[in-house]
C-alpha cells in the first residue's frame, strides 16, 4: 500500500488519537517497571549465598570460643556464631527467632547435631546444613540434622506464608486501583477519602479472614491461630491499600504504579521468602524488612511456627505504613479541596 502525502498525514494524526502523549507516557513508564521488576527478582534470586547465618554454638567451656571463632572465620562470612550455654537455651533462642541453627558439639564422640527451623524455609535450613557439614568434614566430623521448628506437611519448602502475604498485598492495592479507575484517582475532598480509607479497611478485615481460612483449615498449610493470621492479614491488606490511595493522591493514575514498584518490585524478592534474609544479596536482605510484604512474612511464620515469638518489630513496620498511607491520603484530599474551593 502507498500512502499519499494526505493519506501520510490522516495516518499520524489517527496514531496521535490512537496514542496520545499521556498513553506513550504510561507505556514507557510501564516498560521501567517492567524492566525494574525483571532486574529485583533477578538480582535477589539468582546466585543465593548464605551470609552471616545467627548460628549456636553449643560445645565444652574450654573449646566452644575457639570453635565459634574458627566458624565466624570462614571464607565469605557464611556463619554468625554465637556461644550458647546448653541445647535447651539454644532450643529456645530458635523458637524466639533470635537464632536460625545451632550446633551441638558431643565431646564423647564424632557426631554433633544440628539443630535447624523449617519453619523459617527449607532453604535456610539446607543452606545451614551445607555448610555445617562441610567444616565437619574437614574435622574428620559427622552431622546430624534436628528440626526443632518444622513447617507443617501442607507447607511445601515453607512457602505458604510467602504466598499469603503476596496475595494479601495483591489485594490491597487492586482495591485501591479499582477506587481509583472507578472515580478518580485522587478523591474530590476530604469526606471521599474517608469514604475510600473506610471501604478498603472493610474489605482487609474480610480478605485478612478469607485467606487465613483458606491457608489453614480449607486447604490445611498453614498451622497458627486464625484470628492471629486474620488480625495479621487485614493489617497487611490496609497497609497496602492506604499506602497506594497515598500515591494516588500524590501523583494520580501514576501512583498505581509507584505502589506496585514499592510492593511487588522491590518488596517481593526481598520478603525472605523463597530465600530468607540470610541468602539475599545485601541491597535485598536491608529493605525486606522494611516493607509490608517482608515484615507480613516475616509475622505469618511468626504465629504458625514460633508461637508468635519476634512479632513486635514487623508489626511496627506494617502499622508504621498504614498510619504512613492514611495520613498522605487525608492531607492530600484535604490541601485538594481546599485549592479547588471557591474562597482559595
Amino acid at each position: 500500500m502507498v500512502l499519499t502525502p494526505g493519506g501520510s498525514a490522516r495516518f499520524v494524526e489517527e496514531v496521535r488519537q490512537a496514542v496520545t502523549g499521556r498513553a506513550a507516557a504510561l507505556v514507557l513508564g510501564a516498560l521501567v517497571l517492567q524492566l525494574a521488576f525483571i532486574a529485583s527478582y533477578i538480582g535477589a534470586f539468582h546466585s543465593p549465598r548464605p551470609k552471616e547465618i545467627p548460628l549456636g554454638v553449643v560445645a565444652p567451656q574450654q573449646i566452644s570460643a575457639e570453635l565459634a571463632g574458627k566458624l565466624g572465620a570462614l571464607p565469605g562470612d557464611p556463619l554468625d556464631p554465637r556461644v550458647v550455654r546448653g541445647e535447651a537455651d539454644a532450643v529456645r533462642r530458635i523458637r524466639e527467632r533470635d537464632l536460625d541453627a545451632a550446633l551441638i558439639v558431643d565431646p564423647r564422640g564424632t557426631t554433633d547435631t544440628l539443630l535447624v527451623a523449617g519453619g523459617s524455609g527449607a532453604s535456610l535450613a539446607q543452606a545451614t546444613e551445607t555448610v555445617v557439614t562441610k567444616v565437619e568434614k574437614s574435622q574428620q566430623r559427622s552431622v546430624k540434622v534436628r528440626d526443632v521448628a518444622p513447617a507443617a506437611r501442607g507447607d511445601a519448602r515453607g512457602l505458604t506464608s510467602f504466598y499469603l502475604v503476596v496475595g494479601w498485598c495483591v489485594g490491597g492495592y487492586l482495591c485501591a486501583a479499582i477506587l481509583a479507575v472507578s472515580a478518580g484517582a485522587r478523591p474530590a475532598n476530604l469526606h471521599r477519602a474517608v469514604i475510600r480509607l473506610g471501604a478498603i479497611a472493610l474489605y482487609a478485615l474480610g480478605s485478612g479472614l478469607l485467606g487465613a481460612v483458606i491457608a489453614g483449615p480449607a486447604l490445611d498449610a498453614l498451622p497458627g491461630s486464625i484470628p492471629c493470621l486474620w488480625g495479621l492479614g487485614a493489617l497487611v491488606v490496609f497497609a497496602v491499600g492506604a499506602i497506594t490511595l497515598a500515591f494516588q493522591g500524590l501523583a494520580g493514575i501514576v501512583g498505581i504504579g509507584l505502589a506496585i514498584a514499592l510492593v511487588v518490585v522491590l518488596g517481593n524478592p526481598s520478603a525472605g521468602g523463597a530465600y530468607p534474609y540470610p541468602l539475599l544479596p545485601p541491597f535485598w536482605r536491608t529493605i525486606g524488612p522494611a516493607l509490608p510484604p517482608g515484615a507480613g512474612t516475616w509475622s505469618a511464620r511468626s504465629i504458625a511456627y514460633f508461637r508468635g515469638n519476634a512479632l513486635t518489630g514487623p508489626l511496627l513496620v506494617l502499622s508504621a505504613w498504614a498510619v504512613a498511607g492514611t495520613v498522605v491520603t487525608l492531607t492530600c484530599s484535604a490541601l485538594r479541596s481546599r485549592k479547588s474551593s471557591p474562597g482559595a
